[in-house]
């Protein structure tokens, strides 16, 4: 960051502009990887939440047979739902410097459709209506976060290390509620799991952008699209860990 305020200041017109050019397809790439990997996630958590709603409703399913969908649901394979996820993601973490770029899109597309399974069952659970207006609220707060994140002349970097603590923090309490259920730990789980995650789009679209310009020079095309996967990653599952927590709060209950 330091080094492109330096150009910018010393006159250097033609490179700061072909960096801003570069950081702009850059963050393009990231937020284009995100937005796929909600489409993916949307569109299995609709198909497989519709069809366990009708389950539940007694009514015949549309798409996925009604045996299926009651294992995932009522048997110890719904725990392998559950925790797929997180699996995948820490494996994908650990692996993607031995992956090249297209299998490392491929594990981020795989994550995106286990993340929609595990997710599906809030169309059970929730209005339909209430699940839109939620997204809709989640979706503009993510953008002026991400937006304020890019676009500040603040060094927010200092954040990383509370919020990265935080966030261990809230995935343990979140695993112990699995068994104990509490609704009060639950609420105050989610209040604070927005705040982590609104931290969190900020500090992460920052350093996306810092990542970039330390490395454009340093690194290959190949070093700076897998670069811009893990930033879509990050940015997606700030999103919908957001976007669940505030479901928790707001959404309205069938």
């Amino acid at each position: 960051m330091a080094e492109y305020e330096t150009i910018r200041r010393t006159g250097a017109g033609a490179t700061a502009a072909r960096i801003d050019e570069g950081l702009r397809a850059h963050m393009n790439k990231v937020y284009g990887l995100m937005a796929v990997a909600m489409i993916i996630t949307g569109l299995v958590a609709y198909i497989v939440g519709s069809d366990f709603a009708r389950v539940v409703d007694q009514q015949p399913t549309a798409i996925i047979p009604e045996g299926l969908i009651v294992a995932m649901f009522n048997s110890p394979l719904k725990w392998v739902i559950m925790f797929a996820p997180l699996i995948v993601v820490f494996a994908f973490g650990a692996g993607l410097n031995r992956m090249s770029e297209a299998t490392a899109q491929g594990v981020f597309w795989l994550f995106s459709a286990l993340m929609g399974l595990s997710i599906s069952w809030i169309f059970a659970v929730f209005t339909g209506m209430s699940i839109a207006q939620v997204f809709f609220i989640t979706a503009i707060a993510f953008a002026g976060l991400s937006l304020w994140g890019y676009t500040t002349k603040k060094d927010i970097s200092g954040w990383g290390s509370f919020l990265i603590m935080g966030l261990i923090g809230l995935i343990i309490a979140s695993i112990v509620n699995i068994f104990v259920a509490s609704s009060a730990m639950q609420f105050a789980i989610s209040v604070i799991g927005v705040l982590i995650f609104a931290g969190l789009t900020a500090y992460d679209t920052q350093n996306i952008k810092n990542t970039y310009l330390q490395m454009r020079a340093a690194e290959g095309e190949a070093y700076l699209g897998k670069a811009a996967i893990m930033g879509a990653l990050s940015l997606y599952l700030n999103f919908i860990n957001m976007f669940m927590m505030l479901l928790q709060l707001f959404g309205q209950r069938e």
